[in-house]
């Protein structure tokens, strides 16, 4: 019988406190403050980390943005903890969390303001003992990103004499290769590397860190990981909703630069990586960059863009994407994107990827998966004899949201005289096996910065090298007009190309 191990928050705060998991004292400033990153997501995850026991008893939170919010900030971040971070209302430890949170309203070119700004944390270091440890934490967007690098140096706040102090910057890093080379050189010069987090909160989710357990924790998947075994690797990132009213945004972006460039090409490494010599932040970055490098240039003919039309979701009605608020009736900008990637190493060689990603889709799922080769020689012919569908090739299937866990498909018999095999399914699920968790990934992130732990967070080469291969499939697209758009109903799952780019290889799409 199979045995369930139930894992408490008590006994992961007591490893991780073994493990000297517990950053110095300090305070993190949250640049951008009142936006709703910071009340659904990053004040939550701080508050968890409280809860565990993996953070300082010295330690405060001071949030920083143009709108004068006053004492009713932190009011708006506990009603945000409550609301969006599972907590249950009337949680006194609510209260004393909330208690070392502050507010500072100015502009971000604003010269008097950042010397407040400094007068103001170095009265915490005075009266709570945070000793000149700063986390930075720049929730704002990609344009104002230079700016308050370049202050935060002409102010001093960035290589103090006594702490540490560094600097979370949130995706979009560039909007292609240029722009990223050009952020990178602006941010370096007040900077070090050492002292950049450049995050993307797909490597904050637990089923994405597993990846690497998985593989290199458990022999008997890692001698299977390889061109030999493996006919080819499927990555969906689908998403039911729309883009929820920020078309600027998206007009600018796409699929491609919202999802593709970043996430997905992350979630790739884990997948393609070689076994790094150690856990540490430059062993992985660097197996990391080996498999970017080793991507064949994108061929166009090798890719789909798509466009949501109006069509219902979740049997309801949903509007296309040329009728969203602050969109160009007549936009060209894909909302879904999918790709065929091949990694020219001994260990990929021959081996296709495809990966897609789209907005207005069928389900909202993020999922890997894995397809092994046929065997060589087919001795159990007999399927689809009423109780079972064809024979099926084995998948590994590895769901990252929305119920995270992995999920083995082998054949077995079916029980009847003869020798039909049926596909059946061994599933992990995380829910089942550690409980439910109100951990929005940001946790581990959040503490990893302010340990100085680099590892699940983008390196300057690493953004390089995705945009390298991105750009000229961007400027491709950029010159060619899209006629057919919009090409598919909300609701679908993508545009009939996508289905094409699997089936001109003898392939399909894995059912989600």
């Amino acid at each position: 019988m199979a045995t369930e191990v139930k894992v408490s928050p008590e006994s992961v705060a007591k490893t991780a406190q073994k493990n000297e998991r517990i950053p110095e004292p300090g305070v993190v400033v949250i640049f951008g403050a009142s936006g709703d990153l910071t009340k659904r997501k990053l004040l939550p995850a701080l508050y968890h980390l409280e809860e565990a026991g993996l953070l300082p008893e010295q330690f405060g939170i001071v949030g920083v943005a143009r709108r004068d919010l006053g004492e009713s900030f932190a009011q708006d971040m506990k009603k945000g903890i409550l609301e969006f971070g599972g907590v249950q209302k009337g949680e006194e430890n609510v209260d004393k969390f909330v208690s070392k949170v502050s507010y500072h309203a100015m502009n971000f070119d604003d010269e008097a303001g950042y010397a407040a700004l400094k007068d103001l944390l170095a009265k915490h270091d005075q009266e709570h003992g945070t000793k000149g440890n700063r986390l930075f934490y720049l929730a704002v967007a990609p344009e104002y990103f230079s700016d308050i690098v370049e202050h935060l140096g002409k102010h001093d706040m960035v290589h103090p004499k006594e702490g540490q102090v560094r600097v979370i910057i949130e995706k979009p890093f560039g909007h292609d290769l240029e722009s990223a080379k050009e952020l990178n050189a602006e941010v370096s010069k007040v900077f070090d590397e050492n002292q950049i987090f450049r995050i993307d909160h797909y490597l904050g989710k637990e089923t994405v860190q597993n990846l690497l357990v998985f593989r290199f924790a458990n022999e008997i998947f890692e001698p299977l990981w390889n061109r030999n075994y493996i006919d080819n690797v499927q990555i969906t990132a689908a998403e039911s909703i729309g883009i929820e009213g920020r078309g600027p945004f998206y007009e600018k972006a796409g699929a491609t630069r919202d999802i593709l460039q970043n996430h997905l090409m992350e979630v790739l490494s884990f997948v393609c990586m070689e076994p790094p010599i150690s856990f540490e932040a430059d062993a992985v970055r660097t197996e990391k960059l080996k498999v970017w490098e080793a991507i064949k240039p994108i061929e166009i003919d090798n890719t789909v863009r798509g466009q949501y039309g109006p069509g219902k979701v979740d049997g309801k009605d949903a509007i296309g994407y040329r009728q969203e608020d602050r969109v160009d009736p007549n936009s060209n900008t894909e909302t879904f994107a999918a790709l065929k990637l091949e990694i020219e190493n001994w260990r990929w060689a021959g081996v296709p990827f495809y990966i897609r990603a789209g907005k207005r889709l069928a389900k909202r799922v993020t999922e890997i998966t894995i397809q092994f080769r046929q065997p060589p020689m087919r001795l159990f012919d007999r399927a689809g004899s009423g109780h079972c569908p064809e024979i099926q090739p084995n998948l590994i299937s590895i769901r990252i949201q929305p119920d995270e866990g992995i999920s083995l498909r082998f054949g077995a018999k079916y029980p009847s005289p003869d020798m039909t095999v049926c596909p059946v399914n061994m599933d992990f699920s995380y829910a089942r096996a550690f409980g439910k968790s109100s951990a929005n990934g940001y946790e581990r992130l959040l503490l990893d910065a302010m340990l100085g732990d680099g590892t699940l967070f983008a390196h300057r080469a690493g953004v390089e090298a995705t945009w390298a291969l991105f750009t000229p499939l961007l400027e491709k697209w950029a010159g060619i007009k899209q006629a057919d758009f919009p090409n598919y109903a909300s609701g679908d799952w993508g545009p009939k190309a996508a289905e094409e780019l699997l089936e001109r290889d003898g392939r399909k799409w894995n059912k989600l």
